[in-house]
């Protein structure tokens, strides 16, 4: 899985893993993986500012794709979790605290928000994707991106 850099907001960034291994699973299965740590930085000093982080994903797919070797990305479900880490204050609202608010990655979802407060400080997260596999898929190494962003 790939991480691609997107267009940030001015004083504005986010980082996450290039790449994650999310292990092996079974077709008719689930896969649970954790993407590794997810931060925003926020440099736009002492003016009130706020900001969304927003996740979504590419289908999951081994060699050319197609039938019985794509994972649709209805089928990528993503939980941010708690705030692992927070410098500087704010109030910050995980998207999905818990695995049981897991969303799908078809759309643009709400990864992370930053709803009150003032510049110059980071918060980081691990969100984690479970991943329903299809009956009848082949075996293969399946990639796919999730892309993480912020304005």
């Amino acid at each position: 899985m790939e991480e691609l850099p997107a267009p940030l907001a001015a004083g504005l960034d986010i980082t996450a893993p290039p790449a994650v291994n999310l292990g092996a699973g079974f077709p008719g299965g689930l896969l649970t993986g954790a993407l590794g740590t997810v931060e925003v930085a926020d440099f736009r000093g002492n003016q009130s500012t706020t900001w969304v982080a927003t996740v979504t994903s590419t289908a999951f797919v081994t060699g050319a794709g197609g039938v019985n070797r794509t994972v649709a990305n209805s089928l990528v479900s993503y939980w941010s979790g708690p705030v692992v880490k927070a410098t500087g204050g704010g109030t910050l609202v995980p998207g999905q605290l818990t695995a049981a608010q897991a969303v799908p990655l078809n759309v643009s979802r709400v990864a992370f928000t930053k709803t009150a407060g003032n510049g110059n400080n980071t918060v980081s997260w691990r969100p984690t994707l479970r991943i329903s596999l299809p009956a009848g898929l082949v075996n293969g190494t399946y990639t796919a991106t999730v892309l993480h962003s912020v304005a």
